[in-house]
């Protein structure tokens, strides 16, 4: 259905419709840390772009059937670019850099029983391609992983990005 204020399309490319719906929220995540360390609009567009691309490879990767027109519908870039300005994955991860605590404490304080789908899905992801020995390739998915995970600093995104041929 549409109206004059809200336009719908049905999208056939499900398995990539379903693999961005949890994919942005590593992005999103990583958009957090940036805003957290006051990096400004630049960085964060870069984090996003970089991560529209490990989102597209990993689809690929994934799916043979995905196809690059479903990106551009609103369940993937419009919806990257929305959870990375205002997602409770991004709000969680910019508090995260600012105060030190815990992303299950401030999940516990900031979301009133919301759950976080970020750092589990950069976890799944991140064990998935470290089965297949292609880490490397992913080096945005890597980083939210490793600082959520292992203990890196937020400026360790920075540090594994600085290394890329974009």
């Amino acid at each position: 259905f549409s109206t004059s204020y809200f336009i719908s399309a049905a999208v056939q490319d499900i398995e990539t419709v379903e693999l961005c719906g949890a994919l942005k929220n590593i992005v999103a995540v990583a958009a957090g840390f940036i805003d957290g360390m006051g990096l400004g609009g630049n960085t964060k567009a870069a984090i996003i772009r970089l991560g529209m691309k490990e989102m597209m490879m990993f689809c690929k990767l994934f799916s043979a059937n995905s196809k690059d027109s479903t990106f551009f519908e609103s369940c993937g870039v419009a919806d990257l670019i929305t959870t990375c300005y205002g997602g409770r994955n991004r709000k969680v991860s910019e508090a995260f850099v600012k105060t030190g605590k815990s992303l299950d404490v401030l999940e516990a304080e900031l979301l009133g029983g919301q759950k976080l789908q970020g750092p589990m899905t950069a976890k799944e992801v991140y064990h998935v391609l470290q089965s297949k020995g292609i880490t490397a390739s992913y080096p945005l998915f890597r980083s939210v992983y490793e600082i959520c995970y292992e203990e890196q600093p937020p400026k360790s995104l920075l540090d594994n990005l600085s290394v890329l041929d974009c």
